[in-house]
């Protein structure tokens, strides 16, 4: 009873004030009459509160996001099973969905009657345009009377995920060299030149195919024996993001940072499905290690800015990493000597590709035009520096996309002709003055 008149919503706490103000009225005037409307009025709550408080439902909910990864900017679609589990049926139900402001607004429903055992599905959607991973949920269910002068609330623990991934970019094929390692039981080449029959086999595993047992290797070694699997020899690479505040420019889902970690989850896809085993580096470190692209992809969910002012730690892991064939950089704004340290990663067999984000065509309000100038001239020593270390320069100015530009990842490395020109003519000029 107490926990039912705690829960009498604003219109209950008048009626009761308005019972109360009547009844004391009818005793000073002697009305008989508004006597017995103050304690009708006066009852109506109460008797709401106390049956209420005394009504025992039993629910069970289940949550259901369809999908539960979702690119930025699209929908997913949460469905909600309420299910009454009683043989009684229940009252005015007041249905809230607690979601982050990111997603969209927290939906509200309401269901008139449940009958004994009887089941409800409501469907909202959710959308967002910031990357992350967001909690669905609780949820909260308010018992209320039907004439809404009590509402009792009640949640359930159980929550949801709903993970919001980088725009991924659809890339056209390109070739890119690079090192191969890692494999298989053993070289193709090796099962090329022998019979099937003279496939070194191995003993059997769990979870082994009982298809690939060989019978004749079983029969001579007196234990089950299975046909080595030829797989390709797996090519790896990283992919470095250049996650540093100071490096990127704009604000929102349009962003340098926002368009790098897009151009980033891009690559590693269209990698990914090419069998490339990829680790993801940033300037803080090697982030995830796998030959998968979602793991990579869901890393790139939930980075964020970083506050380093240089990109030696991510030199280092590429640097520690050993085994990369290739290495595709994804770069803000980046000055000559951090491309010089770059530029040293690229020897032997490694094939290095530079995604550079043009970021000044990302200031939102231009600085000085000297300024400009210095950090223009800046920008292209440091693309003249990859080049002439071998690295194959992609450039993305604002506006452009990625799957545009990705050809120049194919393309033969050596000098970045445009930087080349642009730094003889600094140097030339200021030799004339």
């Amino acid at each position: 009873m107490i926990s039912g008149l705690r829960a009498l919503t604003s219109r209950g706490r008048s009626f009761l004030a308005s019972g109360v103000a009547a009844l004391l009225c009818a005793f000073v005037l002697g009305e008989h009459d508004l006597l017995r409307i103050a304690v009708l009025v006066i009852m109506l709550p109460l008797l709401a509160a106390l049956v209420v408080a005394r009504t025992r439902y039993r629910l069970s909910c289940a949550r259901r996001l369809d999908p539960a990864r979702v690119q930025v900017g699209n929908d997913s679609t949460v469905t909600l099973r309420l299910e009454n589990v009683t043989r009684l049926p229940t009252g005015l139900l007041l249905i809230e969905d607690t979601v982050p402001y990111a997603v969209g607004a927290r939906p509200r429903f309401v269901l008139d009657r449940v009958e004994p055992r009887g089941i409800r599905e409501i469907d909202y959607k959710v959308r967002s345009d910031l990357r992350g991973r967001f909690p669905i949920g609780p949820l909260s269910v308010r018992i209320a009377d039907p004439f809404g002068l009590v509402e009792l609330t009640r949640a359930f623990n159980a929550t949801d995920t709903l993970m919001v991934i980088p725009e991924v970019v659809r890339l056209p094929p390109v070739r890119l060299s690079g090192e191969w390692t890692g494999g298989g039981d053993s070289r193709t080449a090796t099962a090329a030149a022998a019979g099937e029959d003279d496939i070194g086999p191995r003993e059997y595993r769990q979870g082994d195919d009982l298809r690939r047992v060989h019978w004749r290797s079983t029969a001579r070694y007196g234990e089950l024996m299975v046909r080595r699997e030829e797989q390709q020899w797996q090519s790896r690479g990283a992919l470095l993001l250049d996650t540093r505040r100071h490096a990127h420019r704009g604000e929102g889902p349009r962003s340098s940072f926002e368009v790098a970690v897009s151009a980033a989850a891009s690559i590693g896809t269209h990698l990914a499905h090419d069998g490339l085993g990829l680790r993801l580096v940033t300037d803080q470190g090697q982030l995830t290690d796998s030959a998968a692209g979602h793991s990579l992809v869901d890393a790139l969910a939930v980075v964020r800015h970083s506050t380093a002012r240089s990109l030696e730690s991510g030199v280092a892991a590429l640097r520690q990493g050993g085994g990369d064939g290739l290495i595709v950089a994804v770069l803000g704004d980046l000055d000559p000597e951090e491309a010089r340290a770059l530029a040293r990663l690229r020897h032997g067999g490694i094939t290095g590709v530079a995604v550079m984000l043009d970021v000044a065509t990302w200031q939102a309000v231009p600085s000085h035009h000297g300024r400009d100038d210095a950090a223009g001239q800046a920008a292209e020593r440091s693309r003249a520096v990859l080049a002439d270390a071998g690295w194959r320069i992609v450039r993305l100015p604002a506006g452009r996309s990625l799957a545009a530009v990705w050809q120049d990842a194919g393309g033969q490395s050596g000098r970045y002709a445009g930087a080349q020109e642009t730094v003889e003519e600094t140097i030339t000029a200021g030799d004339a003055a």
